[in-house]
């Protein structure tokens, strides 16, 4: 019998592998509370925790999280317009951070010396709770079985860890039938390592959850209104039947069913992990999608453009910081109080239409656009003379002419 180590909080989803860590940190001394996080996944949360209780779970909090992550952590990165290379709209990297958080929370509340996490040793995430945890209670212990060699020497695959739970009598989830890895939160769902681990694989056709086949989806599009108040969404409305879903969480969630609905979200990518490798994750994001074309519209028709060619730098390091996991850095708070101060005439409604995968923007207006429908008209001259444009060009053309002329004279050297 190992000597008694004190009290842990593990992170725990009810999963094959943070059930087995839940049994093997008993192994090694540990009181053991089991925290699993409703963040919107689809989940039998009574029957986890009857779960952890039967594996031998002291206490079990199930703390449904959804809204704080909407509002504190979603409509931030809908404001910075996030994307990590251009492509991932961050869905598990903004979850970490927020999980991580009530983690802490836990920890202090029952007097616990570590946390303890199912995050492998090779993947961002490890970073992103660990960083979490450390920035927030600095004094606390992580407890990281991946990273332990006593723990994967003894547990090199799947394998090793399916007979462990058959020997413990831990109910086995995973089936040949899904040879590959899931998670899901309220904003989007995450597929990895498996088949999926060759890049050339194509996913197979029964991996998507979220989001139907766009070629089956219907053939009658969704169109909204979507109304912003600085930079966030605060109602949406479907023109077709007059539904409205103002909350935050309400209106996220009608969002993630009519995209899905269409089959809005999709995307398969190699990226690169924080920890210097490159992995290749395919991602189901219907909501974010959605709001992501429609804040990037909105941001445009009332922002000035020097001021958003500046908020278009800090949103690629805040996407940066939040994929590796710096939420609660101090350079991430300075740049999301930066962000949200650029947000401040992002007022207005996009109108749009969701139909076979495609977000498509049909209209806006706004009572802070910076557009002026006479200034532009190509009919009316309005407050603006065309002869002017000559000297804006003249000097604009100063540079270019210098540049040239001073080429010629090293070309004409270069040939004699």
């Amino acid at each position: 019998m190992a000597q008694p180590k004190g009290m842990v909080v593990l992170a725990y989803s009810g999963g094959l592998d943070t059930s087995c860590i839940l049994v093997w940190l008993k192994e090694q001394g540990y009181n053991v509370i089991a925290y699993l996080a409703n963040i919107g996944q689809k989940e039998d949360f009574e029957a986890a925790r009857k779960k952890a209780l039967a594996l031998g779970a002291k206490k079990v909090y199930i703390e449904d999280i959804s809204k704080e992550f909407v509002e504190e952590f979603i409509w931030p990165a809908v404001q910075a317009n996030a994307l990590y290379e251009d492509r991932y709209l961050l869905g598990t990297a903004l979850a970490r951070p927020c999980i991580a958080r009530k983690l802490v929370e836990i920890a202090q509340r029952e007097g616990a010396q570590y946390v303890a996490h199912g995050a492998t040793g090779k993947g961002n995430d490890q970073v992103r709770f660990e960083l979490t945890c450390y920035a927030l209670c600095p004094k606390i212990k992580v407890v990281a079985p991946w990273r332990l060699p006593e723990f994967y020497q003894r547990f090199p695959g799947r394998p090793e860890l399916m007979d462990y739970a058959k020997k413990h009598g831990i109910p086995v989830p995973v089936t040949p039938q899904t040879p590959w890895s899931m998670d899901e939160n309220l904003m989007h769902i995450s597929y990895e390592a498996g088949i999926l681990e060759n890049p050339k694989n194509q996913a197979p056709p029964g991996l998507y959850t979220k989001t139907r086949d766009p070629a089956t989806s219907p053939d009658t599009p969704d169109v909204l209104e979507i109304e912003f108040e600085r930079g966030v969404p605060v109602k949406v409305t479907n023109a077709g039947d007059g539904a409205t879903h103002c909350s935050a969480l309400e209106l996220f969630v009608y969002l993630n069913n009519v995209a899905g609905k269409h089959g809005v979200g999709r995307i398969d990518i190699v990226e690169n992990r924080f920890v210097g490798m490159k992995s290749r994750g395919i991602y189901e994001t219907p909501a974010g999608t959605i709001l992501y074309h429609a804040h990037l519209d909105i941001e445009a028709f009332t922002m000035d453009r020097e001021v958003r060619k500046i908020k278009q730098g800090l949103a690629l390091k805040f996407s940066e910081l939040v994929y590796n996991g710096f939420w609660h850095s101090p350079e991430c708070e300075f740049l999301r109080h930066c962000i949200a101060r650029s947000q401040e005439a992002v007022e207005g409604t996009v109108r749009l239409s969701i139909f076979k995968g495609q977000v498509y923007i049909l209209g806006r207006e706004s009572p802070r656009s910076l557009y002026n429908e006479e200034l532009v008209s190509m009919n009316v001259q309005g407050d603006y003379e065309p002869a002017d444009a000559t000297g804006f060009i003249n000097i604009n053309s100063l540079r270019l002419k210098e540049y040239h002329r001073l080429q010629s004279k090293v070309t004409v050297k270069q040939d004699e």
